[in-house]
């Protein structure tokens, strides 16, 4: 396997970015809608497993327009969940 591009780390660091604080609101409306904290935990694992698994894939097999189509629906949906709250 050869070195990585650039524009692919580019590309998942920055769904880490925007990664990050999605998993930080689905615990927060999990928590709003069960009020059961091993929802919440159950709900941060599978986010935070959904975006690894994403940006292994987008490290390793995802062509480029995928890549930066997943990242950008990544941006808008974190932007919509912080202004909707």
């Amino acid at each position: 396997m050869g070195p990585v591009e650039t524009w692919r780390v580019i590309a998942v660091v920055l769904l880490g970015v925007f990664g990050l604080p999605l998993v930080l609101v689905v615990m927060a409306k999990v928590r709003d809608r069960a009020d059961n904290s091993g929802a919440v935990a159950i709900g941060g694992v599978v986010t935070l497993t959904a975006l690894l698994v994403l940006g292994v894939l987008m490290l390793t097999a995802l062509p480029g327009v995928l890549t930066w189509i997943l990242v950008a629906a990544v941006a808008t949906a974190v932007s919509v969940m912080l202004l909707a709250s």
